[in-house]
Formats: structure tokens, sequence, C-alpha cells
């Protein structure tokens, strides 16, 4: 079978080797002549999976045994009314960073719940960069600040994040968990949707200092309530049980890979073969993120115009790539590159680019 050069943005590539061993226990996980989506979440095989997931992901990003990990459903975009539900205290405001179109999202729905305000904003500019830490303004009484670390439509990433806060620092890490290794003491709250870095849709994890579990009121409806998933070992209905394994088998592979630092590596070497690309172009291909703010999981460019640019797209899928047009609200180029695109697939890119360029 010819596998595609896949680019998508999400849900995204995941590893040959993940698919591989899936597809060897669809229909039979470890002899017990069921597959695993067959399985009861109550089940003793389950409750392996879910422990296991969590003890791997613990390891993988050093997690203290003073945060909870979650695995809930709803998508980051759940999230963005689940944090100021449970953490943002009565007579308090919420802060937030505005970096991107998901950012905007975040902050809508948590001026539902309560007061959030905007500590800092690069929209001025067309989300090209990310503000500086002198350029957010927040008070002392916030309930926390809420970030969005890498930002998916505009190709921007935060490469260095608040230390110090008064308040809890949440971050949306949605497209770039796993990605580089983190210290985790500076983060009250982090979550991520599952489908671009860590597996397939259905599963966020949230990774929450115990202490902030106190802020979630009895009175939240329980699937809303961090305390109640807590509490239930995220159990307290049934999981996506699916999700939650094939996030356990990535979590494996990046593990017999050499870890976060392996992954890191890895991205700033192919974020830098499609970089080069663009820089070297002479202006044919113009990177939309400021070079100080580029992310290295979306790679976001135009070219010279939009016949240019469907000649392109048109090009690209005819020799086999996919996912490579930009977000419909900003048009242009996007590849995204999350851990699971093989080297060999961005070098067949950048080579690409060249020639097209070449040719054009």
């Amino acid at each position: 079978m010819k596998r595609a050069l896949n680019f998508n943005a999400g849900p995204a590539a995941l590893p040959e080797a993940v698919l591989a061993k899936a597809e060897k226990e669809m229909m039979n996980y470890l002899g017990c002549g069921m597959g695993v989506m067959e399985l009861s979440h109550r089940s003793n095989e389950f409750e392996e999976i879910n422990e296991r997931t969590k003890n791997l992901l613990r390891g993988l990003l050093n997690i203290p045994d003073d945060y909870e990990i979650l695995f809930l459903q709803g998508g980051a975009s759940l999230q963005f009314s689940m944090v100021p539900m449970n953490l943002l205290e009565e007579g308090s405001a919420a802060s937030y960073v505005l970096t991107g179109t998901w950012s905007e999202k975040a902050l809508k729905e948590a001026q539902k719940i309560g007061k959030a305000v905007t500590a800092a904003s690069s929209k001025h500019d067309n989300y090209r960069s990310i503000p500086s830490t002198s350029e957010i303004d927040i008070q002392a009484e916030s309930s926390y600040l809420h970030i969005t670390t890498n930002n998916t439509i505009y190709g921007t990433q935060w490469h260095s994040f608040p230390e110090g806060l008064p308040n809890p620092l949440v971050a949306d890490m949605s497209s770039d968990i796993l990605s580089r290794p983190l210290k985790l003491s500076s983060f009250g709250l982090i979550y991520a949707g599952a489908q671009k870095n860590l597996g397939p849709s259905g599963v966020t994890v949230v990774i929450i200092q115990k202490d902030l579990l106190k802020r979630s009121e009895p009175g939240l409806p329980s699937m809303l309530n961090y305390q109640v998933h807590a509490e239930s070992k995220s159990l307290y209905n049934t999981p996506p049980t699916l999700s939650i394994y094939f996030l356990m088998l990535v979590l494996e592979w990046a593990e017999a890979l050499g870890g976060v630092k392996q992954l890191e590596l890895m991205s700033k070497h192919k974020s830098a073969l499609l970089y080069d690309a663009i820089d070297r172009s002479d202006g044919f291909y113009t990177g939309h993120a400021e070079k100080e703010s580029r992310s290295r999981m979306n790679i976001t460019f135009t070219l010279e115009n939009d016949d240019l640019t469907t000649a392109f797209l048109y090009e690209a899928e005819e020799s086999g790539f996919t996912g490579l047009g930009g977000h419909r609200s900003v048009g242009g180029c996007r590849a995204s590159i999350y851990n699971a695109v093989p080297l060999e697939n961005v070098e067949k890119l950048a080579d690409f680019m060249n020639s097209f360029r070449s040719r054009n």
C-alpha cells in the first residue's frame, strides 16, 4: 500500500509502527479474544491500559506527583469552558493572551462563565508574533493566566513561558505537547486534544496541579468537574477507550524513540528544512510568522499570487502530498509536521518546494 505524505493539521499523522501494532491487536488484545473497543472500561485489561498510559505520560514529561492526569472527552474546545468553570474564582477575573483563533475562542467561552480579560494580544499584526512577557498585563488578583502555546492557523509558538507569576499559568498545548521538555512546575494546568501529537481524536489530556482541584465547586455538573474526574481516575463515565489505547501506543513509541528530548531534536531538524526552503526562495515563498515566533509544528507560508498557490497545491497533491492547504481563514499553505511525520516526508516536501520554485 502506498501511504500518503500526510501534512494534515489534525487529525494528523500517526506513527506507522503504532498503526501496525493496533492492526495486529485489533481483534484480539493480549489474547483476551476481544478488541480494545469491545472491552469493558471496568475490566482489568482496560484499567491496565488506563494506568499504563498515565504512567508513560508522567515519565515522558517528568510530571511531579503533585499533578493529576485526567483523560477527558469533548476536545480542547470543552476545556475552554471547563477551565473557567473550575478555576475562575468568585470576584476575580481570568486573564488571556491572544495569539490566534483558538485563544480568541477560549476567551469568548470564559466570558460566558465570568469575568475574563485580555492580558496581551498580537492581533494587531495578524498574529504574526508571540507577545513578550513584558507586554503581558496581568493583575495580581487574577485567577489564572491562559496561553495557547502553539498556534496552528498562524504558525507561531511560545519558545519560553512566563515565570514567577502571582497566579496559575494555564496552557492549551493541543498542538505541541510532547514535542519538547517542559518545566511542569511553571504550569497550574495543561490541556491538549490528542489528535495532533498524542494520538487520534476522542481523548483530551488534562494535567492539573492537585491543589487547584480544590477550586472545583461541588455544585458544578459532575461531567464538568475536575475533582470528580480525578477521584474516579478518569472513569466516572465510559471513557474513549480506543483513543486512550492509541495514546498508550504513541507514548510507547515516543519512549522507544528516545523520549521528549529526541522528539525535540527531530522537530527542530524537520522545521529547519522547510524554513530554509522558504528563506532561500528570494521571496517566492513568504513565511507568515516572524522568525523569533516561528512554530516547529506548523509551517505557514504564502506564494506570490493566488494562481501560483493553486498550482502549488495541485502539483503537491498529484505528487502524493496531502493537507498542505492553509486554514480557510488565512489561506496560503501550511505544513503540519507533528512528531509522527517522518523526516523523509519532510525532506521530500522541501525538495518539492525547491523544485516548484525553480520551475516557476
